[in-house]
């Protein structure tokens, strides 16, 4: 993993940077790798889906609307993405059992933590584009994040030595 002030100073023009509205939630704070969306608003069985699936170092962005009326992921989705291992997840939205997915071994970013649970009914979309925080995340395309922020861009970075 490269840190996204390192990849900022070599391929600016190439990528597009989120503006600064999240919150560092997981015991690992920095992560990348493709990109595989949910798109939902207050229901996260598409998250729980998605993260029940080998996540083969893809980073699970959910677009949950920016609702802050519940959360998207709590630990036992966190424990999911560890197990089947994500990269790390980008929630739009709420997440809770902050505490403990503090002390996990993943990466989380979201906007606030929340104590209500979603809906589940099966509700939203997978893997099509969604925009939020100035950036168009695409499926597919590589996402970096680390303490100074987070980046996309279209096809794998490597910084030249």
């Amino acid at each position: 993993m490269y840190p996204v002030t390192d990849l900022c100073d070599e391929f600016s023009d190439k990528l597009q940077i989120a503006e600064p509205v999240f919150t560092d939630f997981g015991g690992l704070l920095e992560f990348g790798g493709p990109i595989s969306t949910v798109k939902c608003f207050e229901d996260n069985s598409l998250v729980r889906a998605a993260l029940e699936e080998p996540g083969e170092g893809r980073v699970l962005v959910v677009d949950g609307g920016a609702s802050d009326r519940c959360a998207l992921l709590g630990d036992n989705l966190a424990q999911l993405a560890i197990d089947n291992e994500w990269a790390g997840v980008l929630v739009y939205g709420c997440i809770r059992d902050s505490a403990d997915i503090s002390q996990m071994d993943v990466a989380v970013k979201a906007l606030n933590a929340h104590p209500k649970k979603s809906n589940k009914k099966n509700q939203g979309e997978r893997d099509v584009p969604v925009r939020f925080a100035g950036v168009s995340f695409m499926p597919g395309d590589w996402l970096y994040a680390d303490l100074d922020g987070i980046v996309v861009s279209e096809a794998e970075l490597v910084l030249s030595e």
